[in-house]
C-alpha cells in the first residue's frame, strides 16, 4: 500500500468522529495489541481493543473500495513489530490532531540515544566532544528505566550513538531488550570495532541497521580528521563485517570544505562496498566541531553540494539510497525535479514517490519534534547537534518532558512570527537547521545561514540597519 494512498485513506478515515475516538482513545499498548490482532486476522476478549481492530478492518475496507488495494496487503504491513510500533503511534496522533502539515505526533518516531561519551577516537568535529566517559552516566538500572518510559510513551525507533557505543560494556544488553520490545533499533558507529564476531553478535541482538562514518575517500584524510592512525582501514573493515553478518549498512559522510569534491568518489565507494544507504551529514559547529568553523561550507558551496547529491541520488536510486541530514534538500530536489520530487529527510524511505508525499508531513528538520536526543546523563536535547537541555529523566519522565517542554512545542509550529523560516514558503517541507542556528545565532529559532535564502535575508536585512 503506497504513501499516497495510505494519506488519502487516513484522511478519509478521520472524516469520521467515531474512527477518530478510536484511534486516540486506546493506550499505546492496546493499539499495538489492536495491530497484531489486525494483523493476524483475531480478535481479543477486551472491548475496547476488539474497537481498535474493528477501526483498521474500516481503513481496510476503504481502501479496498477507494484505491483497489487488497485487505490482505493492508494486514501484512502490518507483520513486523518495529513497525507495528511506528503505526500505532502514528495513528493515535492523527486521532489526537488530525493531518497536520508538519505532522504532530504524540511521541518523537525516533530517539537519539547517546549511550555513553566514551570514545577510541577523537574526531574534529565531535559534537559530544567525546572521550572519557562522564562522571554521572546512567547506571544500568537507569538505563533500563529510561527504555521503559520510551517503551510507554510510544517511540518506534531508537539510534545508539556517543561517544562509540560499541564499546560500552552494556550495548548488547541494551540492543537486545529495545529488540524485545519491538522498537527499531540502529547504531551510529565509527566501526573501528566492528570485527566480524561483534557484528556477528549485534545482528544476533537485534540490531536493524548500522551507519559507519568514512569522511574521505583518501585514508589519510579520514585518518586525519578522525585523529587516530589506521581509522579508514578499520572503518571499511567494519563496513564489509556489517554487510556480511546481514546487517543493513549505511555510510555517513559529513561534509565540510575539506571533502566537498569527493562527492561522487564517495557515492562510488558505498557503490563498491555494496551498503544500502549513504548520508551526507550537514556538519554543525557544536562541541569540538566549533574549533574547525573555518572548515563550514559557504551557503552558496552548500548548495552546489546538495544539487550534486540529488542529481547522484536520482542517477542510482534503484541501486543505493542517497540521502543528507540538511534540511534545504527537499527546496533544492524540488526545484530540479521541476516540482516532481521532494526528498523531504533522511528519515524517508529510498522510494522518491513515497518521500514526495511525506515531505510536507515529517516537515524537514525534525528537531524536538519526530525525533529528540537523550544523553548519557539522562539529558534531553532537541537534536544531537542541539546542545539545549530541556529537561533531564532523573527528575521528570520523559512523557512530561516531550509534552511541556516549551522549546519542543515552538519547534511545532512553522508558522510563529518569530520563526525566522516563517515567511519562507518552503518552511513546512524545510524549516532550516535549528541546530546550525542555536549554535551559531544562540537562537534556536532563528535563521540558518547555511540557507542561501536565509543568508540573503539576513544581508538585506543587516543593509537595512
Amino acid at each position: 500500500m503506497g504513501v499516497p494512498t495510505y494519506i488519502h485513506i487516513i484522511r478519509k478515515v478521520l472524516g469520521n468522529p467515531f474512527a477518530r475516538l478510536a484511534l486516540s482513545s486506546l493506550s499505546f499498548r492496546q493499539r499495538m495489541k489492536a495491530l497484531e490482532h489486525f494483523y493476524e486476522g483475531t480478535y481479543p476478549k477486551s472491548i475496547r481493543v476488539a474497537f481498535g481492530v474493528k477501526t483498521m478492518e474500516l481503513v481496510a475496507k476503504i481502501a479496498e473500495n477507494l484505491r483497489g488495494v487488497n485487505e490482505s496487503n493492508v494486514r501484512n504491513a502490518f507483520g513486523n513489530p518495529a513497525v507495528r510500533r511506528g503505526r500505532a503511534m502514528v495513528l493515535r496522533s492523527l486521532g489526537v490532531y488530525g493531518v497536520t502539515v508538519p505532522q504532530k505526533l504524540i511521541a518523537p518516531f525516533l530517539v537519539v540515544r547517546n549511550y555513553t561519551n566514551m570514545c577510541n577516537l577523537r574526531c574534529k568535529h565531535c559534537y559530544q566532544n567525546a572521550g572519557k566517559p562522564l562522571p554521572d552516566e546512567l547506571t544500568r538500572e537507569e538505563r533500563l528505566d529510561v527504555i521503559n518510559q520510551l517503551d510507554e510513551t510510544g517511540v518506534a525507533a531508537i539510534a545508539l550513538s556517543g561517544g562509540e557505543p560499541t564499546i560500552h560494556p552494556t550495548f548488547l544488553d541494551a540492543v537486545r531488550e529495545f529488540h524485545k520490545r519491538g522498537f527499531y533499533v540502529s547504531v551510529a558507529t565509527n566501526g573501528t570495532t566492528i570485527t566480524k564476531e561483534k557484528a556477528r553478535q549485534m545482528k544476533e541482538a537485534g540490531v536493524n541497521y548500522v551507519e559507519i562514518s568514512v569522511d574521505s575517500v583518501d585514508p589519510k584524510k579520514h585518518d586525519d580528521f578522525r585523529g587516530v592512525p589506521g581509522a579508514r582501514e578499520r572503518a571499511v573493515e567494519g563496513i564489509k563485517n556489517s554487510l556480511e553478518a546481514g546487517i543493513t549498512t549505511g555510510i555517513a559522510t559529513t561534509l565540510t570544505k575539506m571533502n566537498l569534491d569527493e562527492i561522487e568518489d564517495m557515492v562510488e565507494l558505498a557503490l563498491k562496498l555494496g551498503v544500502q544507504r549513504l548520508i551526507f551529514f550537514n556538519f554543525v559547529p557544536v562541541g569540538r566541531g566549533k574549533e574547525i568553523l573555518s572548515r563550514d561550507p559557504s551557503p552558496e558551496e552548500r548548495e552546489k553540494a546538495l544539487i550534486k547529491i540529488a542529481e547522484l541520488m536520482m542517477k542510482y536510486k534503484d541501486r543505493l539510497m542517497i540521502a543528507t541530514t540538511a534540511p534545504q534538500f527537499a527546496r533544492v530536489t524540488l526545484q530540479i525535479s521541476g516540482g516532481k520530487i521532494v526528498a523531504g529527510t533522511h528519515f524517508t524511505p529510498p522510494d522518491l514517490e513515497i518521500a514526495s508525499h511525506l515531505a510536507e508531513f515529517l516537515g524537514g528538520c525534525g528537531a524536538g519534534r519526530i525525533y529528540c536526543a537523550l544523553q548519557p546523563n539522562g539529558d534531553v536535547t532537541p537534536c544531537v547537534f542541539f546542545p539545549y537541555v530541556v529537561g533531564n529523566l532523573r527528575k521528570r519522565k520523559f512523557r512530561d518532558i516531550r509534552e511541556n517542554s516549551e522549546l519542543f512545542n515552538l519547534l511545532r509550529d512553522r508558522d510563529n512570527p518569530n520563526y525566522a523560516c516563517s515567511s519562507c514558503p518552503y518552511r513546512y517541507i524545510c524549516g532550516g537547521c535549528r541546530a546550525r542556528a542555536f549554535n551559531i545565532t544562540g537562537d534556536p529559532l532563528g535563521p540558518d545561514i547555511g540557507c542561501p535564502i536565509a543568508s540573503a535575508m539576513a544581508k538585506m536585512a543587516s543593509k537595512s540597519f
